[in-house]
């Protein structure tokens, strides 16, 4: 079995080579990488994994990346990922999503392969849900609010679009947000984690800066994510959309509060102007059941672990942070 991940090295692409690593031994895994990517964040797997450069806006690269692989299996995680940062670039965001996705698509098109094809959409789709119809579900109207949105709602309805025209193989997961160790700090949870763990550390003064803590969201783990992964491609129905959440609506102060719950500091909450959104949902969470249906999929790690074992990597990094500055 070949399988090719586009993303490997970002947050969940790294999780889900690991975990094929663990538990799909007789795979051979390939990852698709920017040229600025570095093998070395894929840690004690690196050795296990086969490496091709390419940018999901260079349609030639990707065909080259397609013949090297010839994956069995694709797993499409590579995006412009973050709903702030689409404000700011929003003509870039809709390149890499939808356009880089149609290079993607026509590569394995012109290449006549027919692999299953599982590609990470978002429950950013649905936008502003008035809250008698949450939680959302597949049949839920698609109403994006922010380019990151409309971006996602584009490559979500591509995707449909060849499972239709072409006989693809494509399953289409809208997966509501995650987080776990490794994830970057400009996502919201991972914010608050590295500020707590600098704060522990003397770093900065005990103070942490937020966004609008009041809007509600649907929070998973990314190790219950990358499950959901490797099921979609093994059990899921092509041409079918899932939603894969936890089902369970959390204010983002109550993130906020379990994670302080976890550290001895007494710590000032300030709203900063700049982390304010210039559109936002105030609230979204939805339902799973069609994937547990298909799949038997269902989150298995509560939030107050996964975002404790959030805090305890960003206590690794600060310390190791602070090693590497003291050496002569």
């Amino acid at each position: 079995m070949r399988v090719l991940i586009t993303g490997i090295t970002g947050f969940a692409g790294r999780y889900l080579a690991e975990l094929l690593v663990e538990r799909v031994p007789e795979a051979t895994i390939w990852g698709l990488v920017r040229w600025d990517s570095e093998a070395e964040v894929l840690g004690p797997i690196a050795p296990l994994v086969r490496l091709v450069e390419g940018d999901l806006t260079d349609a030639p690269a990707i065909l080259r990346a397609l013949r090297a692989a010839r994956p069995d299996i694709v797993f499409h995680l590579a995006a412009a990922s973050t709903v702030s940062s689409s404000w700011v670039t929003p003509a870039e965001v809709l390149q890499v999503n939808a356009i880089g996705q149609v290079y993607l698509l026509e590569g394995i098109r012109t290449l006549d392969m027919n692999p299953r094809i599982v590609v990470a959409c978002s429950g950013e789709v649905y936008g502003a849900v008035p809250e008698d119809h949450l939680p959302a579900r597949e049949d839920t109207p698609l109403a994006p609010v922010s380019p990151y949105g409309v971006s996602k709602a584009a490559q979500d309805l591509l995707a449909a679009q060849y499972a239709t025209a072409y006989s693809m193989e494509i399953v289409r997961l809208r997966l509501f947000n995650h987080t776990g160790p490794r994830r970057p700090s400009r996502f919201v949870a991972s914010s608050f984690a590295r500020q707590i763990a600098e704060i522990e550390a003397g770093m900065r003064p005990p103070r942490i800066e937020v966004g609008n803590l009041d809007v509600v969201r649907d929070l998973c783990d990314v190790r219950d994510v990358v499950r959901a992964y490797w099921l979609a491609a093994t059990r899921g129905e092509p041409g079918a959309v899932y939603n894969v959440c936890s089902g369970r609506p959390v204010t983002i102060r109550r993130v906020l509060d379990l994670l302080l719950s976890s550290s001895e500091e007494t710590v000032e909450v300030r709203v900063d102007p700049g982390r304010l959104r210039t559109a936002d949902i105030p609230a979204l969470w939805g339902s799973a059941e069609a994937f547990r249906e298909a799949t038997g999929w269902e989150p298995a790690i509560p939030i107050e672990q996964t975002l404790l074992d959030l805090l305890e990597w960003w206590r690794r990094e600060v310390r190791r942070t602070l090693t590497l500055s003291e050496a002569p």
